[in-house]
């Protein structure tokens, strides 16, 4: 795995967390017990903070940065998926960010709301809990998720880390 410190900033992985071989996390970065970062996904901390929360997956090659104004703050139990971009945001506890989406500065997808896959979340635009967020730019459906939606998601991936804690291997 490559986790890299810079300068003073130095990231903050608890010890039942996960990130994989080809994942990166530089700087200023907090990983909760059981959050887990996937191959090619990238967390670079440099100008601001990159807090994940407990049993949340960050999925292969998703890009989380920060500004120097701006945190990216991840909540419990939720799902980042596959080349999701998050920047200066907000997802609260038990939310799904769909593959491909991009969710901008000042933008908060609350507790159990889902952003799908290849969705654009302008800046400033909140994400109700249980609405989903659809489109380009994204157009809230109010009432469309059910949590245990999030909830199977979440799951599948906190089942695959003693998996891959134990049986991941290289063979070149």
């Amino acid at each position: 795995m490559a986790i890299y410190a810079l300068g003073d900033k130095v990231p903050d992985i608890h010890s039942d967390a996960y990130v994989h071989p080809a994942g990166i996390v530089i700087g200023d970065v907090t990983l909760a017990a059981g959050a887990s970062v996937w191959p090619a996904a990238v967390l670079r901390g440099d100008d601001g903070a990159i807090r994940i929360g407990r049993d949340t997956s960050v999925q292969d090659g998703a890009v989380i940065h920060c500004t120097h104004e701006l945190d990216t703050i991840v909540g419990a139990e939720a799902v980042i998926g596959h080349l999701v971009h998050l920047e200066g945001c907000v997802v609260e506890d038990r939310a799904l960010v769909g593959n491909g989406a991009i969710v901008l500065h000042r933008a908060v997808i609350r507790t159990n709301a889902l952003v799908g896959s290849n969705a654009v979340v302008p800046a400033g635009m909140e994400v109700p809990s249980g609405a989903m967020a659809l489109g380009v730019p994204a157009k809230i459906r109010e009432n469309a998720v059910r949590p245990e939606m999030i909830a199977e998601a979440m799951l599948t991936y906190v089942g695959r880390l003693p998996v891959y804690r134990s049986g991941l291997r290289r063979l070149d």
